[in-house]
C-alpha cells in the first residue's frame, strides 16, 4: 500500500464544485488583487483567531517580513529566535537587516526554550520570534515578561490553542501561512498577519502595497505583499471545514500516539497539557542513530516520510558568512533524530494502520 506524506488532491476533489464556483466568481468580478474577497477572508480569520485585525498577504514568509517591518525591526537590531525551524523564519529576519540571535530548543516540543531566552536578550534585542513548530504552540507567557514585542510564527498553527487562546492572538502580531500543505491551504500561496493593534494593522496594510496609502504616493519602503483575490476566495470555501479537518488530524495523531508510545528508541510528539495542537506534522523522534534506517524501511513499504528539519538554520550556506552559530545542542540532536510520517485529514484508517504496522515491525 502506498501512503503519501500528504495528499492535496483528495481535499480538492471533495470541494471541487464549490472551488470552481469561487473561481468563476472572481474571474467574472475583474478584481484579482486584494478587494472584497480578501477583506472578507481577513474578517473571517480575525474572528477565528480572536483578534481585532487580520491583514492578508502573499505568503507566510511575507507575513513575517511585513510584520517585522511594521514593528520597525532593521539594521543593528537583534531578533531572539529558534534555529530549529523552516528557513523562512530566519530569512525574513535577515531581509530586514537585523541579526538572528539563536536560543536552543526544548527537547520535548522542539520549540524555543523559554527558560533560555533571558540570557540571550541584550541591548539590541528588538523582538522575540517563537515558532509554533509542527502546530504545537510554544510557551508564550514567559516570553511576555521581558517587555519585548513577541511575533508568533504561527505558519503551522492555525486552529491550535494555547492556554485557552488561539495561536496568533497572544503575541503583538502573528504570521500565518496558507501554503497548500498547511491545515488551511490555498491552491497557490498566501499568508495572514493578525494583531489587536490597529496602528500595526494599518502599517502592515501600507507596507504590503509598496508603502502606498494612495495611488502614486509612497510614504514608506514596503513591498508587493498583496494577497490575490482568487486565493482568498478559495480559502473562504475551505475555511468552514477547518475545524473538522483539524479534528481528523488530531484523531489520527491520537491513534499514532496510542500505537507507538512505549517503543524503545522511539518518542512520539509531546503536547503540553495547556495546549491543543493543530498537528501540521506528526513528527517522531528516532533514537540511537536509526532515523535514516526507519525512513528507508517505511519507503520500502510505500510510505512517504520527511525530515523536518535536517539541520539547524545556522548551518545553511546562505548564513555561514554571518557566523551565527551558537551553542544549540538540543537543536543539533533533534535534527539528527526527527522523522515526520503521513498525517492529513483525508488519511484513511487503513493507510494509517499500515504506517503503524510498518513502524512497529521495524522496531521488532
Amino acid at each position: 500500500m502506498k501512503v503519501s506524506l500528504v495528499d492535496l488532491s483528495a481535499q480538492y476533489i471533495a470541494l471541487e464544485a464549490e472551488l470552481k464556483a469561487a473561481f468563476e466568481r472572481v474571474a467574472r468580478s475583474g478584481r484579482y488583487v486584494l478587494g472584497p474577497e480578501v477583506e472578507q477572508l481577513e474578517t473571517e480569520i480575525a474572528a477565528l483567531v480572536g483578534v481585532r485585525h487580520a491583514v492578508g498577504v502573499s505568503s507566510g514568509t511575507d507575513a513575517l517580513l511585513c510584520a517585522m517591518l511594521a514593528l520597525g525591526v532593521g539594521p543593528g537590531d537583534e531578533v531572539v529566535t529558534t534555529p530549529f525551524t523552516f528557513f523562512a523564519t530566519i530569512e525574513a529576519i535577515v531581509r530586514t537587516g537585523a541579526t538572528p540571535r539563536f536560543v536552543d530548543i526544548r527537547p520535548d516540543t522542539f520549540n524555543l526554550d523559554e527558560m533560555r531566552v533571558e540570557a540571550a536578550i541584550g541591548p539590541h534585542t528588538r523582538l522575540i520570534l517563537p515558532v509554533h513548530l509542527f502546530g504545537i504552540p510554544a510557551d508564550l507567557e514567559p516570553l511576555a515578561k521581558h517587555g519585548i514585542p513577541v511575533l508568533e510564527d504561527a505558519a503551522q498553527a492555525l486552529g491550535a490553542r494555547y492556554r485557552g487562546r488561539c495561536a496568533g492572538s497572544v503575541g503583538r502580531l502573528a504570521a500565518f501561512s496558507f501554503h497548500p500543505t498547511k491545515g488551511l491551504g490555498a491552491l497557490g500561496d498566501g499568508g495572514m498577519i493578525t494583531t489587536d493593534d490597529a496602528g500595526l494593522a494599518e502599517r502592515c496594510r501600507l507596507l504590503r502595497s509598496h508603502g502606498s496609502p494612495r495611488k502614486h504616493q509612497h510614504t514608506a519602503i514596503g513591498g508587493n505583499f498583496r494577497l490575490d483575490a482568487l486565493q482568498a476566495a478559495l480559502l473562504r470555501v475551505k475555511l468552514p471545514h477547518l475545524e473538522a479537518w483539524l479534528a481528523a488530524r488530531r484523531s489520527h495523531a491520537a491513534a499514532y500516539t496510542a500505537a507507538l508510545s512505549g517503543i524503545d528508541g522511539l518518542v512520539t510528539p509531546v503536547v503540553p497539557p495547556d495546549v491543543i495542537a493543530s498537528f501540521a506534522q506528526y513528527t517522531l523522534r528516532v533514537r540511537d542513530g536509526r532515523r535514516n534506517a526507519l525512513a528507508a524501511a517505511l519507503a520500502a513499504r510505500g510510505i512517504e516520510c520527511a525530515v523536518h528539519y535536517p539541520e539547524p538554520a545556522y548551518r545553511q550556506p546562505a548564513l555561514l558568512a554571518l557566523e551565527l552559530a551558537g551553542s544549540c545542542p538540543e537543536a543539533e540532536r533533534a535534527a539528527g533524530e526527527v522523522l515526520s510520517i503521513p498525517l492529513y485529514a483525508e488519511l484513511g484508517a487503513a493507510q494509517r494502520d499500515h504506517v503503524i504496522a510498518a513502524v512497529r515491525a521495524f522496531f521488532r
